[in-house]
C-alpha cells in the first residue's frame, strides 16, 4: 500500500488488480494499464510506492514479477508510472529496472521499494529459491538488494561501478528473501529477508557488503539439515542486527516517528508476521533489538505489510482472500 493525497490509498493485488481506496475506506476499481504479472506461486503485483514530490508529478513505482516473452521464465522488475487525474488508470508507464537472470520459478522475489533521502531508489530482490548460490556472485541481481535513480540508471556512487564482472545496480549481496524495507529516523536503510527453516534476519544494508547467504545461516533446511557448511558465521560476510528462530515469515516494515501512541512507541519498529499473524512491536536501544511485543495476535490474519500514515497512525494490510486495510487507533 501507499499514502495519496486526501487520505487515500494505492493498494496492490497479488493477481495483478491495483486499486484506489478512498479515504472513507471504499474500494475503487481496478486501474487500467497494469502490465502483464506472473501471478502464481509467490509472484504477482507487489509493493508500492508514491513518489516523495507525488503531490506534483503524480508518478509512484511499483515491482511485481514480470514474465518472459514467450517463455516460462519471470523475474522481479520496477515500475514507474502517473496516476491519471481521474485515478482510473495508470499513464506513461515505464518499466525501468528487470531483475537479470529471468528463472522459471514462482519463489522469492522480493520486492520492497524505498526512496531514500537522495532521491534513488532501493529495490529488495529474493535468490528465486533455486539459484541461492547466485545470492554471493556479482554478475547477476539474484539475492541483491539494488540501487537505482528514479530512470532506472545506476548512480555513480554505488559500489560496484566500474568494476569488471559485477553489475552497477548491486548495493549489497548474499540477500535470501527480502520482504520488509524502511528508513530509520535518521535515513539509514533497514531491511529484513526470510530465512529458510529458522534465521529470519533484520539487516542495515551498507554499500558492498556481503550478507552471507547461502554460506552463513541461522536457519536450516526444510525438513532439517544443515544448510552448506551449517555455518553462522564467516569472515568478510555481515552478521544480522537480530534473527528470529523459529522464524515468524516477517513482511513489512515501519518505523514509528510520531508520538500518536505515547512516548513508549515513538522509535519502535513494527514488523508482520505473516506465519503466526501478529503484527510485532520492537523496541530498540542504542541501534539493538531489547524487547518485542505481539499485536493484533489471533493469528488469523497474514499481515503483508505495514506503514505508518501522513496523520501519525499505522496502517496493517492483510494478505488473505478477503484482506484487509486496517487503521490502528490509539488505546
Amino acid at each position: 500500500m501507499a499514502f495519496l493525497p486526501g487520505g487515500r490509498f494505492l493498494v496492490t493485488e497479488k493477481a495483478g488488480r491495483m486499486r484506489v481506496v478512498g479515504a472513507d475506506g471504499k474500494l475503487g476499481a481496478p486501474l487500467a494499464g497494469v502490465p502483464p504479472v506472473a501471478a502464481g506461486g509467490q509472484g504477482g503485483l507487489l509493493d508500492v510506492l508514491a513518489d516523495s514530490d507525488f503531490e506534483k508529478n503524480r508518478t509512484f513505482y511499483f515491482c511485481f514479477s514480470e514474465p518472459e516473452a514467450g517463455g516460462s521464465a519471470n523475474g522481479t522488475a520496477l515500475a514507474r508510472a502517473q496516476l491519471s487525474p481521474d485515478g482510473s488508470r495508470l499513464d506513461n508507464l515505464r518499466i525501468i529496472f528487470s531483475q537479470r537472470p529471468k528463472v522459471a520459478s514462482r519463489h522469492h522475489f522480493g520486492c520492497r521499494i524505498v526512496e531514500a533521502r537522495d532521491g534513488t531508489l532501493f529495490l529488495t530482490l529474493g535468490d528465486r529459491f533455486s539459484r541461492k548460490e547466485d545470492a554471493q556472485k556479482l554478475d547477476n541481481h539474484v539475492g541483491k538488494l539494488v540501487r537505482v535513480a528514479k530512470d532506472g540508471t545506476a548512480p555513480a556512487d554505488n559500489p560496484f561501478v566500474g568494476r569488471p564482472g559485477a553489475l552497477p545496480e548491486i548495493w549489497s549481496y548474499g540477500h535470501r528473501n527480502g520482504q520488509g524495507a524502511a528508513l530509520a529516523p535518521d535515513g539509514k536503510l533497514w531491511m529484513h529477508e526470510h530465512g529458510p527453516q529458522g534465521g529470519d534476519e533484520i539487516n542495515i544494508p551498507q554499500p558492498g557488503r556481503n550478507h552471507g547467504w547461502p554460506v552463513i545461516t541461522y536457519g536450516e533446511n526444510y525438513g532439517g539439515g544443515k544448510i552448506g557448511d551449517g555455518l553462522t558465521r564467516q569472515e568478510g560476510m555481515e552478521q544480522p542486527l537480530h534473527y528470529w528462530v523459529p522464524s515468524i515469515a516477517p513482511s513489512g516494515m515501519a518505523f514509528l516517528t510520531s508520538d500518536r501512541y505515547g512516548a513508549a512507541w515513538k522509535g519502535n519498529l513494527f514488523v508482520g508476521s505473516l506465519k503466526f499473524g501478529y503484527l510485532d512491536r520492537i523496541e530498540l536501544r542504542d541501534g539493538k533489538v531489547v524487547a518485542e511485543h505481539r499485536l493484533l495476535e489471533d493469528g488469523r490474519a497474514r499481515i503483508r505489510d505495514v506503514k505508518q500514515g501522513p496523520d501519525g497512525l499505522l496502517y496493517v494490510l492483510t494478505d488473505q482472500s478477503d484482506g484487509k486495510l486496517i487503521r490502528l487507533l490509539p488505546d
